[in-house]
């Protein structure tokens, strides 16, 4: 897949309308909510089948608890934001600040080969599970799938180039 033609990065899910000025609560899947949701940011909307239905501009943005309250530019009322609640907002790949070494978008993982430390193979990433305890890639080996956390002690490599993913499978688990 290209870079271009790559997803979107979802950066939030649009909680609901606060207030009635036409500010959203949103929650933040991002680890840099300020640089992400910053002033004349172009967002993407996203549906629940990944879609992208339009965009938005942010006008100001700012945390508040664990959310941010956003106000976008030209949405004066509530009634112009009540239609984004349950909505996604994304921002194209190119626009997000380059990974660091090591570092992988989650969902990117799925399709990658899963090898153990000796170098066998294991599976290939299924899917991925963000749980509170921290996210967990499902293996679908030769024999049967398995569930592994996304934790030092378990993945001890990741290359974005080879799209393989080493790890230290706990004893008995694939017994």
């Amino acid at each position: 897949m290209t870079e271009a033609a790559a997803p979107p990065i979802v950066v939030g899910r649009v909680r609901k309308p606060h207030g009635l000025k036409g500010d959203l609560s949103v929650f933040p899947l991002t680890d840099d909510p300020d640089g992400v949701f910053a002033h004349g940011r172009v967002l993407q909307l996203v549906d629940f089948e990944g879609k992208v239905i339009g965009a938005v501009t942010v006008a100001h943005a700012r945390t508040y608890h664990r959310e941010c309250l956003m106000h976008l530019v030209d949405h004066e009322k509530r009634e112009a934001v009540e239609g984004y609640r349950g909505l996604f907002l994304a921002v194209p790949r190119g626009e997000m600040e380059p990974l660091a070494e090591g570092e992988v978008y989650l969902r990117d993982l799925i399709g990658w080969a899963v090898r153990n430390e000796a170098d066998e193979p294991l599976g290939l990433v299924s899917d991925v599970y963000e749980l509170p305890q921290g996210p967990v890639i499902e293996i679908q080996g030769p024999k049967r799938e398995f569930m592994l956390p996304l934790r030092p002690e378990y993945v001890k490599q990741m290359d974005r180039d080879t799209k393989r993913v080493i790890v230290s499978v706990p004893e008995g688990l694939l017994e």
